[in-house]
């Protein structure tokens, strides 16, 4: 039997715990989206969703589950602030919920280890 060691452990926790964090932030923000925002709140989020999408998916590649991967890369593609996707306001708000719940499930998906018991 491999003993990990402790720091490692507490290297893992603290990446877990600022990964939640960055994801809830997000979630929170993108939740501001349904608000009467100005402009430049959602030229902030199409920037900031799309960097933290493919953040998550650049720590999801090496995973053998690859849902939240696709998930990731489909979102940063559609959120990126380059070559805008024109869907309407309220099409885009009912995408803000999903990407909102998507990354709640996703923060218990990391701490209750449902992903593939592989992934660590």
């Amino acid at each position: 039997m491999i003993l990990q060691n402790p720091i490692n452990l507490k290297a893992i926790q603290t990446m877990m715990n600022i990964k939640a964090i960055i994801k809830l932030i997000t979630s929170i923000l993108l939740l501001g989206c349904i608000l009467k925002m100005p402009y430049g709140y959602f030229q902030f989020i199409r920037l900031l969703g799309m960097t933290v999408f493919i953040w998550l998916a650049y720590i999801d590649s090496s995973k053998t589950n690859k849902y939240f991967l696709i998930i990731w890369v489909v979102s940063a593609l559609l959120i990126n602030p380059f070559i805008k996707v024109a869907l309407g306001r309220s099409n885009w708000n009912i995408i803000d919920i999903v990407w909102a719940i998507i990354l709640i499930i996703s923060i218990w998906f990391d701490y209750k280890g449902l992903r593939d018991p592989k992934d660590g």
